[in-house]
């Protein structure tokens, strides 16, 4: 089997919490540091994508660190340059969810191992949901989407060839015809995007934080 890589995109200026959330305490590590420490557990290497003003910071999680660009899309495609070319399975997670544990990230790569060229974790929807015009949505049919997401590494490099631009990277392999899988999920596995999403990650981490 070839290698696995992990690209941990933090590159982002954190606008709706205030500050760049991912260099924000969690539990006595910053918050980017759970996600490098797992990805160092999982996979052959690891590529930290941070802004160009924060290039220069050691990062002693990631083999790698690069300088992210003006979208995700962008910065992921920084921090794919980076992976070695023998790469079997790349592996794209957002800085800002410290809680993803190994049997998560495990659960992806297996996905790809056994044939996909994307597989995304997802969590099923519990809000009651309308359009913005008022009428309602039918949460059944859908799902939420998280990282961890696994590809096939030609599948991820050709998706990005011409620089498109996407919210994830499995819409873009979806977009080039690639075959995405949808894999289980985990509730506990937030994104960090306000405030608050730090207190419950905190008590989450208490608990003991499920896979």
């Amino acid at each position: 089997m070839g290698s696995v890589w992990v690209i941990v995109v933090a590159a982002g200026s954190g606008s709706r919490f205030g500050t760049p959330k991912q260099y924000e305490d969690l539990g006595g590590r910053r918050v980017l540091d759970w996600s490098l420490a797992v990805g160092r557990d999982v996979a052959d290497g690891v590529v930290a994508v941070v802004a160009p003003d924060r290039l220069d910071t050691p990062e002693p999680g990631a083999d790698t660190v690069v300088a992210g660009g003006a979208t995700r899309s962008a910065s992921v495609r920084a921090g794919l340059a980076a992976v070695p070319d023998d790469a079997d399975v790349v592996v794209v997670h957002d800085g800002a969810r410290p809680l993803a544990g190994a049997e998560l990230f495990a659960r992806v790569v297996e996905a790809v191992r056994e044939g996909a060229d994307a597989a995304v974790p997802a969590v099923e929807v519990t809000d009651t949901l309308r359009h913005r015009s008022g009428a309602p949505v039918d949460r059944g049919e859908l799902v939420a989407v998280q990282t961890p997401q696994a590809f096939r590494a030609a599948a991820l490099r050709r998706a990005h060839a011409g620089e498109p631009e996407a919210t994830d990277d499995a819409s873009l392999i979806e977009a080039a015809g690639g075959k995405v899988v949808v894999v289980e999920g985990s509730p506990a596995n937030l994104k960090i995007t306000r405030p608050v999403d730090l207190i419950v990650a905190e008590a989450l981490l208490r608990r003991g934080t499920p896979p």
